[in-house]
């Protein structure tokens, strides 16, 4: 195959004929590109035919799984990858518009070695990109994205015989079994479904139903033109909406999920919202008591609960800290063997008796309505105000340009580490420990912490902290973190501060 060409004009012979892919789309761990001004049909081919040609690399058996998120182009651009894929002699296993978490399930189910989801996540519409993994339940790192953008760019893709394509009815069906078995809930529950129109609508109403949950419906009606909001539980606007239909119908609380069904976004009964990683702790809690001894892993942007929390040393659990992205998370739960994953952004990782390992809403939505059965006193809010009270910060996000941020981090970490070796105070406590799979993360005697680390997806550091003891604490921590980072000319403004 041609060498991809990385800009072709738009409404040209060309843009019809030639592979065009900006090379900017091969992410840590997964693919992401706006369509079609960064990359045309004729560049999904040629990227599914670098999939294929990957498989094969990789001594796989040539079945992949293959499903679209609900977006009016996600068709066009899915049936552009299968011809790549069919051309590199791949059986095409196509399951049909689906969350990812579905298409991860079909892994499992049809058993193929691979899938591709095609899925521009939560970004909002203009965007695609490709979900993709070889290993069930895990997904490409950084180490396949980077051989499969190689093979993709330098126009190393082989043809093969042998592919052929076929639709697979009933995954839908098997999915929903899997969720929920046949489990039913013993209290009354009300909880508003919040899914912003996106490819959830056709999932969350129907599986709430099935627990016999009230459903407080909210934008489920299936709609790519997201006339309301971009499906995102992280945004403020989803938030605040969730939180407008909790106090308007009296719900127990509200589930919100994003554009393809792997992300979980919270709201209690009182309208606050509970951040993911927070939530993850009220479901250790409630799993430790169940499974003793469990290990639970938190990426590094996650409250330092986990490790400080009373309740859950009584019960030995073990946490561990481990490095930003859905891909990295998936690979540390199941390389460890941990019970569960959390973190920040709404990914939930379940494993062992309560999961398959890998992300999914939908499951994190069962696994609270079933951790509220467990509890049947105790509201949501009851559950949230339970927790040890923390200070934390936002994400706050300094520039630094792509090609810079990964050598300024360095300088950065190795700053910090110097620091602790020095036995320097910080904020006024000593170091206890410098965590540096993903940056530096600055661990106080009180489990307070500071963090800073590269976004993975744009040009900017990110920097996150917390207190267990004061705001003023929380603060200081931010200071000092600050004051290292103003030793490099590099960084830039923040795109907010406290």
């Amino acid at each position: 195959m041609s060498k991809p060409k990385s800009d072709v004009t738009p409404n040209t012979w060309e843009f019809l004929r030639d592979p065009m892919i900006t090379p900017t789309g091969f992410r840590e761990y997964d693919a992401r590109w706006k369509y079609p001004d960064e990359i045309n049909l004729p560049g999904m081919t040629a990227l599914g035919l670098g999939i294929g040609t990957q498989m094969r690399k990789h001594g796989l058996d040539p079945v992949i799984a293959v499903g679209n998120d609900y977006r009016d182009y996600s068709l066009a651009i899915k049936q552009a990858l299968v011809i790549g894929l069919v051309q590199a002699g791949i059986r095409v296993k196509d399951i049909g518009p689906c969350i990812t978490p579905m298409a991860y399930f079909s892994q499992f189910h049809l058993d193929a070695p691979a899938v591709a989801m095609v899925t521009a996540s939560h970004n909002p519409n203009g965007w695609t990109g490709v979900k993709m993994g070889f290993q069930r339940p895990l997904t490409h790192g950084p180490d396949e994205m980077s051989e499969l953008r190689d093979i993709v760019l330098e126009g190393r893709g082989e043809p093969a015989p042998g592919g052929s394509y076929e639709t697979v009815d009933g995954v839908f069906g098997a999915y929903m079994d899997d969720l929920v078995g046949d489990f039913k809930m013993t209290r009354k529950l009300k909880v508003v479904c919040a899914t912003g129109n996106g490819t959830a609508s056709a999932f969350a109403p129907a599986l709430f139903e099935r627990l016999g949950v009230e459903v407080v419906e909210s934008h489920n009606r299936l709609d790519y033109t997201f006339p309301n909001y971009n499906p995102n539980p992280e945004a403020m606007e989803m938030l605040h909406d969730m939180a407008d239909s909790v106090k308007a119908s009296g719900a127990d609380f509200a589930l919100g999920f994003d554009g393809d069904g792997d992300r979980c976004g919270v709201v209690d009964d009182e309208g606050e919202e509970i951040f993911a990683d927070k939530m993850g702790v009220i479901m250790a809690r409630d799993l430790a008591k169940l499974y003793p001894g469990s290990t639970f892993v938190a990426d590094v942007k996650s409250t330092g609960l986990f490790a400080s929390d009373p309740e859950l040393q009584k019960y030995d659990i073990k946490a561990d800290y481990w490095k930003t992205g859905h891909s990295h998370m998936k690979r540390r739960v199941h390389a460890l063997g941990a019970l569960a994953g959390f973190e920040k952004s709404g990914h939930y990782f379940l494993a062992g008796d309560i999961g398959r390992g890998y992300d999914d809403g939908m499951r994190v939505a069962v696994e609270i309505c079933k951790l509220m059965d467990r509890n049947p006193d105790m509201k949501m809010s009851d559950l949230r105000k339970a927790l040890p009270k923390t200070w934390s910060t936002p994400t706050m996000s300094p520039y630094c340009a792509d090609t810079e941020k990964y050598a300024v981090l360095d300088r950065l970490v190795e700053k910090l580490v110097a620091k602790a070796d020095a036995g320097d105070m910080f904020a006024g406590q000593p170091i206890k420990e410098v965590v540096t799979v993903n940056g530096a993360r600055v661990i106080l005697e009180d489990g307070s912490w500071g963090l800073v680390r590269a976004s993975s997806n744009t040009p900017n550091l990110v920097v996150v902290c917390e207190s267990s003891n004061s705001e003023a604490e929380m603060r200081a921590i931010f200071e000092e973190i600050d004051a290292v980072i103003k030793t490099e000319p590099l960084v830039g403004d923040y795109d907010q501060k406290i």
